[in-house]
C-alpha cells in the first residue's frame, strides 16, 4: 500500500520523500551494470534494448532536480555513473547501441542530457576521459539522424545544448536549425500544436513548454530574447491551461501519452523552475498538490510499487503502441520543483485553491470549448485530429465530451456495442460493426457551442452541435443518411460495481447512477428509446466497470433531426 500523501506535501522533504517513495522500488530490477531496468514484458514499437534504456532514463527526470536541489542518493548515485559508462560503452554487454531514423534512444538522450546540464557533478565528472568520450559520442548520433517533425526535435536541442555546455563536439547549426523549428509550431496565445501531426494535446504543455522553459533556465543569459519570448508564451497559455483541471486537482483525460499521469501538471512546475509565476506561487503550489495527492489515492502502482501501463489502475487497451514497462516515469518531470533552492518562497507557502475562473471559456487555439461544474470540468472538441494515430485515437480525440472525473471509455474492439464503449459518442451499427466519429470535415467553436461535420460511414453525413448546460449539454445531430441503421448516442460512462448503483431504462430515457454520480440521457427530438449498454471491463480509463445510459435512434433513409440532453452530476467527497 502507498503512503496517504493527503495534507502531507508541503515542504521541500515532502516532496523529496515522495519522489523517494516513487523510485525506491526500481532498485531491485537494474541489470547487473545497471545500464538497463527491466520493469516488465510487455513489447513496444521499438526493439527491448531501447525500451530497457527508456526505463533506466526516465527516473533522471525525478533524480536530476532532486540532486541539483540538495538531494543525496548514493544508491542512485552508484547505479547511473555505473550505467552510463556501462549504456555507452560499444564494448559491453549492456550497450544501449547505435541509431536509425525516428530512434527512441533520441527521446531517452533528453534526460540524460538534463542531468549532464544541471548535475554534472552527479553524471558526468565522475567518469573516467573513456566514459566521457563515450557518452559524448553516443550522445551526438542524434545530429546524424532524422527526427519526427513533432516535439522530438527539442530533444536535439537538449542534447546539444549538453555537449556545449560540456566543451564537447556539438552542432550548432542543427541546435539553431531546432529551435526556429519549434518557433513554426507555435500557434498564439501561448498554444503550439505538436508538429505536423497538427495535435494541441498535454505535449503541448509537458515536451514543448516544458523543454522551452529548461531552455530558459540554463540559457536566459546567453539568449535573452528567445527565453522572453518562451516566458511571455508560457504566461498566456498558462491562463488557458488552467482550465484543463478541476477544483480538485484532476485534469482531463485527453488526447494520447495518458499513461504519463501527473506529468499534466509538470508545465506549472516548469514555468517555477524558469522563474515564471502567472498565479500566485501559492495558487501554483495548490495546484500541484491537489493533482499529485489525486493520482496518489489511485491504484497506479502494481504490488511491488513498479508505476504501470494506464491511467487510473493497470490497463494495457488504453496503451499506445510506444508505451513500455518504464514509459510511465515520464510523470517524474514534475519534480522539476525539486531543483528550487531550499530559501524558494514555494516551499513556505500554503496550498491555495484554484484562482477565479470563467464558467465557460473557449480556447480556440486548443480547439476546445471548457466548462467548469461542481467538482468536475468537462471540456468539448470537434473531433479534429491526425490520421496518424498511435492508438485508440478516435477516443482519445474524437468523443464530444472529455470529463475529469467521468473520464472516458476507449474501444476493446467495434464489432459489438458494448466491446465499443463508445461514450459521448454518436455510435453507428451497421452490419455488425461500430461507426463513430473520427476525423471531422469542417467544424467551428464558439463562445456557446462546438459544430462539426462527419463522415461515419459511406453514405451517411452527421452534422452536430453541442451546447454545454447547466447540468451537462445538449446535442443537435442532423444525419444525411442513404440507408436505414441504427444509432447509439451515449452519455458519460458511470462506475458501478460501488456503493447506490442504479440503472435505469425507459421509453426516452435512460438513466446511470451511483452514490456520488450519475449522467442520464433524454430524447428531447427524434426516434429513440433509452438503453444502457454494459461497458466491457477495463474499457475506461478510471474505472474498471462501467455502464454507459445511450439513447438508440432508428435513422431513415433521407434527413433526421435527433436531439439529446445530457446531464451529469459528480458529487464525491474528498
Amino acid at each position: 500500500m502507498r503512503t496517504e500523501w493527503e495534507g502531507k506535501l508541503h515542504s521541500k522533504a515532502d516532496f523529496q520523500e515522495l519522489l523517494m517513495e516513487i523510485i525506491t522500488p526500481l532498485i531491485p530490477y537494474y541489470s547487473k551494470e545497471k545500464a538497463q531496468l527491466k520493469l516488465g514484458v510487455t513489447a513496444t514499437n521499438y526493439d527491448r534494448r531501447a525500451s530497457c534504456l527508456e526505463a533506466f532514463s526516465r527516473p533522471l527526470w525525478g533524480l536530476v532536480p532532486f540532486w541539483a536541489g540538495g538531494g543525496r542518493s548514493q544508491v542512485f548515485e552508484r547505479i547511473y555513473r555505473r550505467g552510463l559508462a556501462a549504456g555507452t560503452n560499444p564494448e559491453s554487454e549492456e550497450y544501449w547501441g547505435g541509431f536509425h531514423a525516428f530512434d527512441q534512444r533520441f527521446v531517452e538522450m533528453a534526460a540524460i542530457s538534463y542531468g549532464l546540464i544541471l548535475t554534472p557533478e552527479k553524471v558526468w565528472e565522475p567518469l573516467s576521459g573513456q566514459e566521457q568520450d563515450n557518452l559524448a559520442n553516443w550522445l551526438y548520433g542524434i545530429n546524424e539522424h532524422e527526427l519526427p517533425i513533432c516535439n522530438w526535435i527539442l530533444f536535439a536541442v537538449l542534447v546539444n545544448l549538453a555537449l556545449k555546455k560540456l566543451g564537447r563536439k556539438y552542432d550548432p547549426e542543427k541546435l539553431e536549425y531546432y529551435l526556429k523549428g519549434a518557433d513554426t509550431f507555435y500557434l498564439g496565445d501561448g498554444w503550439y500544436q505538436d508538429g505536423d501531426s497538427g495535435q494541441k494535446d498535454y505535449y503541448v504543455s509537458f515536451a514543448i513548454h516544458f523543454y522551452s522553459l529548461f531552455y530558459v533556465r540554463v540559457m536566459e543569459p546567453e539568449d535573452p530574447a528567445r527565453c522572453k519570448l518562451y516566458k511571455e508564451r508560457a504566461e498566456l497559455f498558462a491562463k488557458q491551461f488552467i482550465y484543463w483541471f478541476d477544483d480538485h486537482g484532476a485534469a482531463l483525460p485527453y488526447g494520447r501519452s495518458l499513461c504519463y499521469r501527473f506529468s499534466q501538471v509538470s508545465f506549472f512546475c516548469a514555468c517555477l523552475m524558469a522563474d515564471v509565476t502567472p498565479f500566485p506561487i501559492g495558487v501554483m503550489k495548490g495546484l500541484i498538490v491537489r493533482h499529485l495527492c489525486d493520482w496518489m489515492r489511485k491504484p497506479i502502482f502494481d504490488r511491488n510499487d513498479i508505476l504501470t501501463i494506464g491511467y487510473g489502475y493497470p490497463d494495457l487497451i488504453m496503451g499506445e503502441r510506444y508505451n513500455g514497462p518504464g514509459s510511465p516515469y515520464w510523470a517524474l518531470k514534475t519534480f522539476a520543483i525539486l531543483m528550487l533552492p531550499d530559501q524558494h518562497p514555494f516551499w513556505e507557502a500554503e496550498a491555495e485553491r484554484m484562482p477565479e475562473l470563467e464558467q465557460q471559456i473557449s480556447l480556440p487555439y486548443a480547439d476546445m470549448l471548457i466548462r467548469r461544474y461542481p467538482n468536475h470540468t468537462t471540456a468539448y472538441v470537434p473531433g479534429k485530429y491526425s490520421p496518424k494515430g498511435h492508438g485508440q485515437t478516435p477516443a482519445k480525440y474524437g468523443k464530444f465530451a472529455y470529463d475529469t472525473r467521468f473520464s472516458i471509455n476507449i474501444a476493446k474492439s467495434n464489432y459489438e456495442i458494448h466491446e465499443a464503449a463508445p461514450d459521448n459518442m454518436l455510435a453507428f451499427y451497421i452490419n455488425g460493426y461500430v461507426y463513430v466519429r473520427r476525423i471531422c470535415e469542417e467544424y467551428r467553436i464558439t463562445e456557446t457551442e462546438v459544430i462539426s461535420k462527419w463522415i461515419p460511414y459511406p453514405g451517411i453525413v452527421v452534422d452536430s452541435t453541442i451546447i454545454p448546460t447547466e447540468h451537462g449539454h445538449r446535442r443537435k445531430h442532423t444525419i444525411i443518411s442513404d440507408m436505414e441503421c441504427t444509432a447509439y448516442d451515449c452519455g458519460f460512462a458511470v462506475e458501478i460495481d460501488v456503493e447506490g448503483e442504479l440503472l435505469t431504462e425507459e421509453s426516452s430515457m435512460a438513466q446511470v447512477e451511483n452514490g456520488h454520480s450519475l449522467c442520464r440521457v433524454q430524447v428531447v427530438a427524434g426516434d429513440g428509446k433509452g438503453t444502457v449498454i454494459v461497458a466491457d471491463p477495463n474499457t475506461n480509463l478510471l474505472h474498471p466497470m462501467t455502464r454507459i445510459p445511450a439513447i438508440c435512434y432508428q435513422i431513415q433513409k433521407g434527413k433526421n433531426e435527433i436531439v439529446t440532453e445530457v446531464e451529469a452530476e459528480y458529487c464525491r467527497e474528498w
